[in-house]
């Protein structure tokens, strides 16, 4: 797919001196994380209709989970952020052609150490496995570490990708990479059928053979697509091993503080993993259910406001426009909250339809769609704290100030430990206070990290925050009331209810509750949400 005709050659609008957030550029970038997400989705619901959920995606999911957490760590996470942020400083200062030599190091020492990484997690797999979900039996474990020894190669390839894709968003294109994850999606999904059915066409558990060097061949197809359009840029990789460089150092101080507060993160979803693999077969498979479906709204809003922001946030500081700095950044963190609050009213109310509609098919059953629809509810709560998060951790290293997201996760670390043995062993609330823990962690996080901002910009615009939120509770107080009508009437059988009727009533409840929300929020006068529906009028009448 090639980039939309409309992108911009400069995806941010700019007055007579300052950039400012484009939020069309936020718009493509969001559909297309959108049509990754539910390609991912529909990835989770095949697999899920294929083999239940059960041990064996408990197994698959535990397996991916080793490389894909390396993968949050570094490609998705340090890396990327700090690549990004280096990558576009170096085009504003020194120009193209320094940046490509920059991009030339990065990449050959990215590949590199990410090689010798993979060989020693494939080498080591059983004993990974082992410590990371105790509560396995022998057999189930043994599967796990095949499975990850066969998916630890998609680590180096998503890494690769997310260079590129880095160099891409500071040159302004962001269409192709936002749509790259979609590739992985589609490559897993149909890969993993066709294989899974070679292997084993009853798919049982040797079936998920196929779907784990799906995975990879997915990861190889989310790097092969971005490289025609970095070429198009004039970008050609030479390796380059002389890493005694400005900005390789700039990078890797950049990323020190970055990967303890990104690996205190992952952490914190290992020890859930852990929790879990003790309650017995299917929390893990279930967390990952609900996980996906609050990514739907988090994708949308919270990762492409944070994607747009990155590099206009690095070029303001080099710029020095520190006042439009304070600026964008209140205004991205207006948008993200404006956008994912109703999404968690949303699924908090419909969350047992919603699962049930989306996954109760084949050898996924009623009892496996409510658990994971528990699941769901729980983490929801933390939805709006996750997408403020993806713009403002993005600020604190467009300044420099890498030691404080770090600092604010250690404390992270030990809250996620004390809410888990509460939630989870104290209250009895098993996996779901796995996903509640989750959700606390994200809010508190974002909090701290908001006062902190706040004191050091001298104010962050949170008057007018404030009166937005109070805005958007009215708001959200009649989207509460149209859930609660649905679920007491057209949704009240719905464990019954045949698959065609619960899924015209979950969406139209979803369709109507959106409306009445936009009507509330025009008639309160919220200014972001007055900005969002000129932008979709604008985009209507360029379609017509």
């Amino acid at each position: 797919m090639n980039e939309p005709s409309s992108l911009p050659d400069a995806a941010f609008a700019s007055d007579e001196r300052t950039e400012k957030l484009n939020t069309k550029a936020a718009g493509i970038i969001g559909l297309a994380v959108m049509c990754s997400r539910l390609l991912g989705l529909a990835r989770e619901q095949i697999f899920a209709a294929l083999f239940g959920g059960g041990a064996a995606m408990d197994a698959f999911t535990a397996a991916f989970r080793i490389p894909n957490l390396l993968r949050d760590l570094f490609a998705e996470g340090a890396l990327s952020t700090a690549f990004v942020t280096t990558f576009s400083k170096t085009i504003a200062r020194g120009g193209d052609d320094a940046a490509w030599r920059l991009a030339n190091k990065v990449a050959t020492l990215t590949a590199v150490v990410l090689g010798l990484i993979c060989i020693a997690g494939m080498v080591f797999s059983v004993q990974l496995v082992t410590t990371l979900a105790p509560g396995f039996d022998p057999e189930k474990a043994a599967m796990t570490a095949h499975l990850t020894r066969i998916m630890f190669p998609f680590i180096l390839l998503v890494s690769l990708a997310a260079l590129v894709m880095g160099m891409l968003n500071s040159k302004s294109v962001f269409g192709m990479p936002a749509m790259a994850s979609s590739f992985f999606n589609m490559g897993s999904i149909v890969g993993g059928v066709i294989l899974g059915y070679w292997i084993d066409p009853h798919f049982g558990r040797g079936a998920l053979v196929g779907l784990a060097f799906a995975t990879v061949f997915g990861g190889a197809l989310q790097l092969a697509v971005q490289l025609p359009s970095l070429a198009r840029l004039g970008y050609r990789f030479r390796p380059d091993f002389r890493w005694r460089d400005a900005g390789v150092k700039a990078i890797l101080l950049l990323m020190g503080p970055s990967v303890i507060a990104a690996s205190t993160t992952q952490f914190n979803v290992l020890v859930n993993s852990m929790f879990a693999s003790t309650l017995g077969d299917g929390p893990i498979f279930w967390l990952s259910i609900a996980f996906r479906l609050m990514q739907l709204p988090l994708g949308l809003f919270g990762v492409a406001l944070g994607t747009v922001t990155l590099p206009l946030l690095s070029r303001l500081v080099v710029a020095g426009q520190m006042t439009a700095f304070r600026e964008e950044l209140a205004r991205a963190m207006r948008l993200a909250l404006l956008l994912t609050i109703p999404s968690t009213v949303g699924l908090i109310m419909l969350a047992e339809p919603i699962i049930s509609v989306l996954y109760q098919h084949g050898k996924f059953n009623a009892y496996q769609a409510a658990q994971a629809a528990g699941a769901l509810r729980f983490y929801a709560v933390g939805l709006a704290g996750y997408a403020a998060l993806k713009v403002l951790v993005n600020a604190f290293y467009a300044l420099d100030r890498r030691k404080t997201p770090m600092l604010i996760s250690f404390l992270a670390v030990a809250l996620n430990l004390m809410l888990n043995w509460i939630f989870t062993f104290h209250l009895g609330w098993g996996h779901r206070g796995l996903a509640f823990s989750t959700g606390c962690i994200a809010t508190v996080n974002f909090l701290l990290l908001y006062a902190l901002m706040r004191r050091h910009l001298n104010g962050l615009e949170s008057r007018r925050m404030l009166v937005m939120l109070g805005k958007i509770a009215i708001a959200s107080a009649a989207l509460v009331a149209v859930c609660a009508a649905s679920s007491h009437w057209l949704l009240a059988d719905w464990q019954t209810q045949a698959f065609l009727s619960k899924l015209a009533a979950v969406l139209g409840t979803v369709v109507v509750g959106a409306l009445v929300f936009a009507a509330c929020g025009a008639a309160l006068h919220i200014d972001e949400l007055k900005e969002l529906q000129a932008a979709l009028m604008r985009r209507l009448r360029r379609a017509t």
